[in-house]
């Protein structure tokens, strides 16, 4: 146990301050500042770590992540074991540090009745100091087994499955139909949240272990799929979830009304030097943000650096609370009101505001949103409230309502791969398609879910090709699929 009374003589929790905003709006840089007496902070934090009998942060984190452990070792300064046993369960500790919701904090037993002990935190600090002092090295396997196996889509579910399978000896290639690896983690999550070095760092070490990186190539479209099966002993689907779900309202047609990845996508290809033709952007325009989830804050965020004159974020129902609700008690993760680092930076944000109308001008370019007050029926039905109507000025909309699921039309249309009735591309309890020797890992098959869940998945899927390529396999698998989708 790091120091048996820590958590009494430390009982409040402090993360490391954001950079004023009047500085990180000028640039693209994280938000977080750097301590210099980072050590010292740190080490009072891990300390409070009570290394409980029944460590319910395990239950939290879907990786299955050694949270005790590696907060006694921060504790102790003893930083080569810590990314050690970080690296045991976790192959991108600088992803889920960043972006990861951390439902291993929702859990820690100290959340009964103190303020949570700050893991996310010391897992990115832990592998911040790792590669600032050269732990993380290349893990080349010390044999290769023959076989060949195709991942395709680079997010953390691919990038995951890609680097378990290369170190067990197999020849993998990584399809990615961006121009760069890294899917959504490098299109879609802006610099200030996730800075694309992290990636960077990472794909090089992966390289040097003997991965194959393929960007620029479309499955399905540059290869179709039944080519990639002849060519691999096995493929992984690792496409995520990628189709977004739409605003079926009066005026989505008018120009200037957008998915929200899009405007992303472009923002962060501009960000790392790109020129994209016909940019969508918000400078000096009235943003209206529908979504009030991680997405929709990073389109604030972006928003605000673009130079909006002003970004209104709507979202469909209630505040959330500001503290748990008696139907989520502790050890559940709560839905609580959160306030990110693109909220501290400005804009409005609304519930109980249901979109009614997009109004335009003669030009067919949107010029205000329509809404209206949500009303609950007693089906639990949602519904814009008659009389309520009001009018918010809008030159760009951005749609930020969550995915669907994954673009199948090529998998289905070129094999004879099976969909759930959710759309999602079928799988069994190993991770297996109907199709033989493809797996499926992540929100491919899973729906849209979390960063943490991703890389399990990835983790799982490749203990799976690596039993069904060898026979047997001596890889972790923290997680099993869920068996429903078949079923469904």
């Amino acid at each position: 146990m790091a120091d048996p009374r820590g958590f009494l003589k430390v009982r409040e929790r402090e993360l490391p301050p954001n950079r004023p905003v009047a500085v990180r709006l000028r640039d693209w840089k994280d938000v977080h500042a750097h301590l210099e007496e980072g050590q010292v902070f740190l080490k009072e934090q891990a300390g409070r770590c009570m290394d409980c009998g029944i460590p319910f942060c395990h239950q939290g984190c879907p990786l299955g992540n050694l949270i005790p452990e590696w907060n006694d070792l921060v504790y102790r300064e003893q930083w080569a074991d810590a990314i050690d046993r970080l690296h045991e369960t976790n192959n991108f500790p600088e992803f889920t540090g960043r972006v990861c919701p951390a439902p291993c904090e929702s859990s820690c037993v100290l959340g009964i009745n103190q303020p949570a002990v700050t893991i996310k935190n010391v897992e990115v600090s832990i592998i911040d100091e790792a590669f600032a002092r050269g732990y993380v090295t290349p893990q080349v396997p010390q044999r290769l087994t023959g076989s060949t196996v195709a991942v395709v889509g680079s997010g953390p579910a691919g990038l995951a499955a890609a680097q378990q399978l290369t170190r067990a000896g197999h020849t993998v290639a990584v399809y990615e139909r961006d121009d760069a690896i890294g899917g959504l983690l490098r299109y879609g999550i802006p610099d200030f949240k996730l800075e694309k070095v992290h990636i960077d760092r990472r794909i090089a070490q992966m390289e040097a272990e003997g991965t194959r990186f393929r960007p620029g190539v479309e499955i399905g479209v540059d290869i179709t799929w039944d080519e990639l099966r002849a060519r691999f002993d096995a493929v992984v689907v690792a496409t995520g979830a990628t189709v977004p779900r739409d605003l079926t309202i009066p005026g989505r047609e008018l120009d200037g009304v957008h998915f929200a990845m899009e405007f992303l996508h472009q923002a962060n290809a501009v960000v790392a030097g790109s020129e994209v033709p016909g940019q969508i952007t918000a400078t000096g325009k009235h943003v209206i943000v529908i979504g009030g989830g991680d997405t929709g804050s990073d389109c604030l965020g972006t928003a605000l650096r673009q130079g909006a004159a002003s970004v209104t974020t709507l979202a469909i129902g209630k505040q959330p609370p500001l503290e748990r609700a008696a139907n989520q008690p502790w050890p559940t993760d709560p839905i609580l009101f959160e306030v990110s680092s693109s909220h501290e930076e400005g804009g409005e944000r609304e519930y109980l505001a249901s979109t009614v109308e997009l109004l335009g001008d003669d030009s067919g370019n949107v010029t205000a949103l329509r809404v209206a007050e949500t009303e609950y029926l007693p089906d639990g039905r949602r519904v814009p409230k008659a009389g309520t109507e009001r009018e918010i000025p809008a030159d760009l909309v951005l749609v930020a309502m969550g995915f669907t699921g994954p673009e199948t039309d090529t998998l289905t249309g070129q094999s004879e791969a099976g969909l759930t009735a959710r759309g999602l591309v079928a799988r069994d309890d190993d991770f297996a398609s109907t199709l033989p020797g493809v797996f499926v890992a992540g929100d491919a098959g899973r729906g849209q879910s979390l960063i943490v869940w991703a890389i399990a998945e990835g983790r799982a899927a490749a203990a799976s090709v690596d039993a069904y390529l060898q026979g047997g396999t001596e890889l972790p698998a923290p997680v099993r699929a869920s068996t429903v989708s078949l079923r469904a």
